[in-house]
């Protein structure tokens, strides 16, 4: 199986790398910093199970789609529309496309764009690009999809990698899981610039984190979604397994870039407005993150 990996960032170097080291054929395309330390050097995985220079093709350009059997989009939220133009052309009939993107609705937003079918993945790994090349795990790695025609050869391909993941009939209450998390974590992580597990144990923060949960769950219950399992454990749990991560959104925040606040506590905001549901917590979390966005643009000011 081939494997194309679309937006070759912390993600998207972790699973592609991940096939890659386990002998699978395999394209990153990503930015051209990235592309250059890897087509020279390989992919530096720095993993909390083992630290390899491995080696795979990379490229800029989205040709290295063509012929692909498997197609990982693992692009910002904000890049999806481009994302899905780069991708249409390159398409293979058969190919299959998973979106491995923060947000709920990434998957259905390229469904709709490229008129066939997007499989949404919920992403469960602590990554970051600690320099051209280089990628540092902290941990996890695991993946929630639904079952689809071929869906358990994607299981048995990423299986063969060291990648578990998990097939289940309720994707999208695994994906509001996810969206909670991030509405709780990503947002105060941009904020304060600090990881998981300095922010979980803050004074007044179990209250805002409460509240954050709180009001995703009442979105997601007038939305039909029944979220699985008991999330505010998982909420507590991300502090200690993911204790060293900072949000990709602190990330882009911290480098100046456009962060993917609108599709996380902003698509609960607005999903919550269509629904004639107040989500005070989450539009105040928003608010906060977009005038440090607006601050960056400004140079600061």
């Amino acid at each position: 199986m081939k494997t194309a990996v679309l937006g070759a960032g912390a993600v998207g170097c972790y699973y592609g790398g991940m096939l890659a080291r386990a002998g699978r054929e395999v394209v990153l395309i990503g930015r051209p910093q990235h592309v250059e330390a890897i087509n020279r050097d390989g992919l530096y995985m720095d993993t909390v199970g083992f630290k390899e220079h491995i080696r795979v093709a990379a490229r800029t350009d989205p040709g290295g789609i063509a012929g692909a059997d498997l197609v990982l989009c693992c692009v910002k939220s904000t890049d999806t529309a481009k994302a899905a133009a780069e991708i249409a052309p390159q398409l293979a009939p058969h190919a299959v496309i998973l979106s491995l993107q923060n947000g709920y609705d990434n998957a259905e937003r390229l469904q709709t764009l490229l008129g066939r079918p997007v499989h949404p993945a919920v992403v469960y790994v602590a990554t970051e690009m600690a320099g051209p090349g280089h990628l540092r795990h902290h941990g996890r790695g695991e993946l929630v999809i639904g079952p689809f025609a071929g869906s358990a050869g994607i299981v048995a391909e990423f299986a063969s990698a060291g990648v578990p993941v998990q097939l289940s009939d309720n994707v999208a209450g695994a994906l509001w899981a996810k969206l909670i998390i991030n509405c709780v974590y990503n947002g105060l992580s941009a904020i304060t610039q600090l990881p998981y597990g300095r922010i979980a144990p803050g004074i007044g923060v179990a209250g805002v984190m409460e509240d954050i949960v709180a009001e995703c769950l009442t979105v997601a219950q007038a939305d039909g979604i029944t979220v699985p399992g008991d999330i505010r454990a998982a909420v507590a749990g991300i502090a200690q397994s993911m204790a060293g991560q900072l949000s990709s959104t602190a990330h882009d925040v911290a480098r100046g870039k456009p962060s993917e606040i609108d599709h996380i506590n902003g698509y609960v905001l607005g999903r919550g407005a269509a629904l004639g549901i107040a989500t005070p917590v989450n539009r105040t979390i928003h608010a906060l993150v977009k005038l440090l966005e607006d601050r960056n643009a400004n140079g600061g000011r």
